[in-house]
């Protein structure tokens, strides 16, 4: 039997949403294939800091009810951090006021509450236990649980959407669907962020100067990443030793070890930002069906269980 009368599903796009999508539909019993034009490793979700928060996404209210959700998930994950590359790590968020978030999240986080002036100096910031995401772990783990659950990962470049010869076609193609969608919304907001060697930070921190400029540091097993930026329409995948030079300053401001830290890496990627994440199901005339699933900004594995279950329904009601 062929593709087009077996029900299967092509999910086009193999970074953190399109995996967690796929794996959502497979372990629900749906056949799935997806397509990717670089392995998870080389995608955008790669070089995610990948601290849970919402950010750089809209709408707000949608993002937060997706991230609650896969907060739940991530804190299961967190039992085996070493096979899933989730850790529920302790840190600072600068320049947030703890009422706004006990709005939208109190009760869901282990630990919330203000940071003292010892943690966040003179600054006014919450303290929090959140989950931290390894990339390079999550992504190869999230693939091999897609293929424990029958899917396949084929690593394929694709120009029209209609190349899938599936009846549902599922789109998490993030800054790719500019042009496989024709959707002119979605723009690349650039993010750069050094890679050095930890001189024993153990918590996190993000912190926002009054210019907007932002500093992070995320400590991973065997590094720390320090970040970051946030480049409107910036299309340049190569790293700025400038810009990289004014991340380890902020950084050092905030944690002085870190100004002596050898540099391991340098990393940038393109979050595929949009006024609102497309998340909706298309008819086609031929009868066809597409679930679109892009524009997640800097929040796609932060929301990315959430939105996968509510995209994975749309494809499954076809």
């Amino acid at each position: 039997m062929d593709a087009q009368g077996n029900g299967e599903i092509v999910v086009v796009g193999g970074g953190v949403i399109g995996l967690a999508t796929a794996v959502v539909l497979a372990e629900r019993g749906r056949r799935v294939r997806v397509w990717t034009r670089e392995p998870a490793e080389r995608t955008t979700s790669a070089v995610a800091g990948a601290l849970w928060w919402p950010y750089h996404i809209e709408p707000m209210a949608s993002a937060r009810a997706w991230a609650l959700r896969s907060l739940e998930v991530y804190e299961q994950l967190a039992e085996r951090p070493g096979a899933t590359g989730v850790r529920l790590v302790e840190g600072v968020m600068g320049e947030t006021d703890l009422a706004d978030v006990e709005a939208w999240a109190a009760g869901r986080l282990p630990v919330l509450r203000r940071a003292t002036a010892r943690e966040y100096g003179a600054g006014s910031g919450v303290w929090a236990r959140l989950p931290l995401i390894d990339m390079a772990v999550h992504l190869p783990w999230l693939r091999e649980r897609l293929l424990r659950a029958g899917g396949t990962v084929e690593e394929r470049s694709v120009s029209d959407l209609a190349e899938a010869d599936a009846p549902v076609v599922v789109n998490c193609t993030g800054l790719g669907a500019r042009e496989l969608a024709a959707d002119p919304s979605v723009r690349p907001v650039r993010g750069q962020l050094v890679v050095v060697e930890n001189p024993g930070v153990r918590t996190w921190t993000v912190s926002t100067a009054p210019d907007g400029e932002t500093a992070y540091l995320f400590p991973h097993p065997g590094r720390l990443l320090l970040g970051g930026t946030a480049d409107d329409d910036e299309w340049s995948v190569e790293p700025d030793p400038a810009v990289a030079a004014a991340i380890v300053r902020r950084c050092a401001a905030l944690r002085p070890e870190v100004a002596g830290a050898r540099v391991l890496e340098h990393r940038v990627g393109l979050r595929p930002a949009r006024p609102a994440v497309r998340l909706e199901r298309e008819v086609l005339p031929d009868g066809r069906v597409r679930v679109h699933h892009y524009g997640h900004g800097g929040a796609g594995v932060t929301v990315a269980w959430g939105c996968a279950e509510e995209a994975a329904a749309l494809a499954a009601s076809s």
